[in-house]
């Protein structure tokens, strides 16, 4: 019976984790090493150990490492990867030596001991996305991180000529998320997440895993790494009930995600997605959901973001085990004001995963034209949201299974280069995120108050927009530049002169000499507002 991680620690050890010290660790013996290892902060520190190879070790065999630097202790369990070899993967959070000792209930795996040492990070690494500012994402050192996602769910299980071929699009792309399945809900390769017991389709041997498939895998989220790209990860998903992955039982969902957990989570690009169209598992009820949700949350040591997916009904975002929302609803960000809405009811990063795809196909969720999808990131933004992407062409007319959404390889599409330029647009804004301005009135304004401003038009042509400021931030004299930003033909221009800004009435300010300004007339454009010295 595999027991469970907090099960584990002694006495002692769970005295001192609720201190948050770890008042053994000064005891623990640790072997004199030639030299010792080193691990930048926040990458993958990997422990190999050999041990029990008969039997059934996946459910036989418990391992896990408790790690310390003195200040805090960080229980990690580790996993079985076949042939007897065991391995454990931390993520240092912080520089400085950290010693370790594993928990087992295999002698020869129990109680050994070392140590490395954690050091700066290089500089492309910058820890973990987290949480920012409320609404906006940053990585764990600081620097500002807006997610400009696409969605291939099953890149990852095809061949490897295929995968190499998405991650040579990836790296030339402006996209720094992917949502990418862990069981394939299209074609893929014939390698499968647990050993076969018969020729059914669900004669799965549900206790042990097939290392190679997970090998498999995690080589692809390492890649992502390598290029900056975050993988958000989805656990579940409801299109493949002829092999039954995502309708196991309670205790094989448990195993599995503790499975997960251990080989992934050290991997500072990972995020957890529970499901996607998670209401379309009929064997998973609420409770389920919100029980293997505690599980992820208390079993994965390093924290990673954690959401769910919805098709029509909405879990609960407020939920404490929710970092952050990921929606479907592509008529949420057919303006600014409904996208919003959803930050308001949950108080936490939205972000808009799927709005529909661009591409070719009869079904209406994936033919889209690049403008329109284009549309919804822009407005999505105004709502201090963000949106993701996807296409469904193939050049052979062969079906979206094919496409970039089911199995990845090159980008047919409109939008992707002109959501580079918005990429642009926004590293260029606020490093803490665009937010609404004066939400809930007639506005359609984002930025920061007294310091920023964008206003999009879609769809509209307008020749003219009257300058006119909600007084929050402003009392007067405030000068701004402006430019007209073409977001379709990716074009920025400058307005001459600067406005300054006086008060207009109760509510607003202006720019009284020069009250409006003059645009071209076109859709799919967008003012900026930038202040400056006065």
């Amino acid at each position: 019976m595999t027991l469970s991680r907090r099960s584990l620690l002694s006495a002692a050890a769970l005295a001192g984790l609720s201190a948050g010290v770890f008042t053994a660790a000064d005891a623990w013996p640790v072997k004199p090493a030639a030299k010792t290892p080193v691990t930048e902060r926040w990458g993958c520190h990997e422990l190999t150990f050999t041990g029990p190879d008969t039997g059934n070790p996946f459910i036989d065999v418990d391992i896990a490492a408790d790690f310390t630097n003195g200040r805090s202790v960080m229980r990690v369990g580790g996993f079985y990867d076949g042939g007897g070899v065991y391995r454990i993967r931390f993520s240092p959070p912080d520089i400085g030596t950290w010693r370790w000792k594993t928990v087992s209930n295999a002698p020869a795996l129990n109680d050994q001991t070392g140590a490395f040492d954690a050091v700066p990070p290089s500089r492309d690494n910058h820890g973990p996305v987290r949480v920012a500012h409320g609404y906006h994402f940053a990585y764990a050192d600081g620097t500002p991180y807006a997610p400009i996602g696409t969605t291939c769910y099953s890149w990852a299980q095809q061949s490897d000529a295929r995968c190499d071929q998405t991650l040579a699009t990836l790296a030339a792309s402006p996209f720094n998320k992917i949502r990418m399945c862990v069981f394939p809900n299209v074609a893929a390769e014939a390698i499968y997440p647990f050993e076969k017991l018969g020729t059914g389709d669900k004669d799965w041997d549900w206790t042990r895993f097939n290392p190679a498939y997970f090998r498999r895998f995690e080589d692809r989220v390492a890649r992502l790494l390598a290029i900056g790209v975050e993988a958000d990860i989805i656990i579940y998903q409801p299109y493949d009930a002829k092999r039954g992955f995502s309708d196991m039982t309670r205790a094989q969902d448990e195993r599995y995600l503790r499975y997960l957990i251990a080989r992934l989570s050290a991997y500072r690009n990972v995020w957890w997605s529970f499901a996607n169209e998670f209401d379309l598992i009929k064997t998973k009820t609420t409770d389920d959901i919100d029980h293997l949700f505690r599980l992820i949350q208390s079993e994965d040591a390093h924290d990673r973001l954690r959401s769910i997916h919805n098709l029509k009904i909405l879990y609960d975002n407020r939920k404490p085990w929710i970092t952050h929302s990921s929606v479907q609803n592509g008529s949420a960000v057919l303006d600014d004001r409904t996208a919003e809405t959803y930050r308001s009811v949950w108080e936490k990063p939205v972000v808009f995963d799927e709005v529909c795809y661009e591409g070719d196909i009869a079904a209406r969720w994936g033919n889209l034209s690049g403008e329109q999808l284009l549309m919804r990131f822009w407005h999505g933004l105004i709502g201090g949201t963000y949106v993701g992407h996807s296409e469904t062409f193939t050049a052979d007319k062969s079906g979206p299974d094919h496409s970039w959404l089911g199995q990845g390889g090159t980008l047919l599409g409109q939008s992707w280069r002109r959501i580079a330029f918005l990429k642009q647009i926004m590293a260029e804004g606020p490093g803490s995120g665009i937010d609404p301005i004066d939400k809930w009135w007639e506005r359609h304004l984002g930025g920061q108050e007294g310091q920023y401003y964008l206003r999009y038009f879609g769809e509209e042509t307008p020749t003219q927009w009257p300058l006119s400021l909600p007084k929050n931030g402003l009392t007067g004299g405030e000068k701004f530049r402006a430019d007209i930003i073409d977001t379709w033909n990716m074009t920025v221009t400058p307005v001459d002169g600067a406005f300054t800004l006086a008060k207009k009435d109760a509510y607003d300010f202006n720019d009284p000499a020069r009250p409006v300004i003059t645009l071209p007339g076109k859709p799919w454009m967008a003012v900026r507002l930038v202040r400056v010295a006065a």
